[in-house]
């Protein structure tokens, strides 16, 4: 039997964690540099900008554009370090294109406080400042 109250799952011997989404890693400030609407899916991050922002191959993102306002999901792929070239692919280059400038953010679910890994990029897509 599933627990709705708190009082219940007390009075029953149950202790109901609550589970938040938190935000986990963030790339602030990244400018798109090819928007690929040919291509299957996903957004290509230069895999030296995952690993500062904490971000994993293949997990969830969303992204949002500071210049247009818009905003969308969906998977990180790692692209080649050092090369600043953020590619947005498939259907969301429809939505996000190149000379953008956007934020990326990756959330974790968590009882407990998570310290997001953070860094603001200049137009190059070099990493200028880390805030964690």
């Amino acid at each position: 039997m599933m627990c709705l109250c708190l009082d219940l799952c007390v009075d029953r011997g149950f202790f109901a964690l609550m589970q938040h989404v938190l935000l986990k890693s963030k790339i602030h400030r990244a400018c798109v540099t090819v928007a690929d609407v040919d291509y299957e899916g996903s957004i290509e991050i230069p895999s030296d900008l995952m690993e500062a922002a904490g971000i994993w191959e293949g997990e969830r993102v969303l992204v949002t554009s500071a210049s247009k306002g818009g905003r969308l999901e969906t998977y990180a792929q790692a692209g080649e370090p050092g090369t600043g070239k953020i590619i947005m692919n498939g259907g969301a280059a429809h939505i996000i294109k190149a000379g953008e400038r956007i934020t990326i953010m990756a959330f974790a679910i968590s009882e407990n406080p998570v310290l997001p890994k953070k860094i603001v990029c200049n137009e190059l897509n070099e990493v200028i400042r880390r805030v964690n």
